[in-house]
Formats: structure tokens, sequence, C-alpha cells
């Protein structure tokens, strides 16, 4: 694809730190182009990447742009509030409702900081994903315009250290979500 011109990088996606060392490994014995680019999920609420596939990518200066930084809407409201994308989005749900007490005190800690900072609570969880080390940015789902207003004024949060550790505490593991499956 980058030979023939049709593009300039190649990323990848979804999958597991081993199957990705696995593709940048057979891209350098062959003489092919490497991976730039790592598009993982990654969120206040799902923090699994940081055990292997974060620590893979700073190794191999890999670009991280994590998908679903704001976790399907969650980190963007009130663990009480509902929406229609949150009643009927059964991919959401499937990677979110069986860690939901784990969650819900992430997110009270998200109100309790974006009310404290007098800011929206997706400011803060965005905040946090640019202060991620190997994140470069987060691929945004926006379906309105006011989502990308929203996601370049959360340019202006910056965290403090403690601010961080303040979000980052209550967080639980996590079944692991949203990869490829392996098969032989």
């Amino acid at each position: 694809v980058v030979r023939a011109g049709k593009a300039r990088y190649i990323g990848a996606s979804a999958m597991y730190a081993w199957q990705f060392q696995r593709a940048l490994h057979v891209a350098e014995k062959n003489g092919w182009t490497r991976f730039v680019s790592m598009q993982n999920h990654y969120n206040l609420i799902y923090r699994e990447e940081e055990r292997e596939m974060m620590p893979l990518c700073a190794e191999e200066k890999i670009a991280v742009t994590p998908y679903s930084p704001l976790a399907s809407g969650r980190l963007a409201r009130d663990w009480a509030e509902t929406t229609t994308r949150l009643e009927a989005d059964p991919i959401a749900r499937q990677k979110y409702d069986a860690t939901a007490d784990s969650d819900r005190r992430v997110v009270q800690r998200v109100a309790e900081l974006a009310s404290k900072l007098g800011v929206p609570h997706a400011h803060i969880a965005l905040a946090w994903l640019r202060q991620q080390d190997a994140v470069v940015a987060p691929v945004i789902g926006a379906t309105k315009q006011s989502h990308i207003d929203s996601a370049v004024e959360s340019l202006t949060v910056d965290l403090t250290v403690e601010e961080l550790a303040f979000l980052e505490e209550p967080y639980g593991p996590h079944p692991v979500v949203g990869l490829i499956p392996y098969s032989r």
C-alpha cells in the first residue's frame, strides 16, 4: 500500500500486544513497511492496554491513537444520566456493563474534578488521555459539531500529577475487550 503510493504510513488496531509484535517482526524480516501507529481501546475506565501494548509502543516508538476516549459517552456525563446511545448500543454495553461498579467510581472522580475546575466531564477525560506518555492523539467519535468543539476546548485543561493520580486511583482490572480473536 505504501510502496504503491496509496498511503504514506500504515497503522494497526485492536489486537493483542503479542500479535502486534509479531506483525512488526514479520514486516522487519521481510523488508515491508513498518507500522507507525496503534489505534487501541484506551480511556480512564479501560486501561488494560497499559499492561503490554503501551510499553511495547513506547519501546518501538509507535504512536498511540486510542479510540473510545470517552468510553461511549460514559466519561462525558454524570453516571445516572442516560442517553439513547447508552440504551441502544450493544457493543458499548458489552464493553462496559460488566465493570459498571468499578467504572462508576472513576466516573464520579471525573465529575468531582470537572466541578472543581469548572469544565465539562469530557475535558477531564480527554486531558487525562492527552497527558499519557505514549498517546499522540485520541480518535474522537464525534457525531455533532459541538463534540469537536468540546474536544478542541479540552486542550486548555492540564491536570496536575495529583489530579491524574486522583482519577486513576479507583480503577480496577477489566476483562480484555475490543480485540481481534486469535485463531490458528
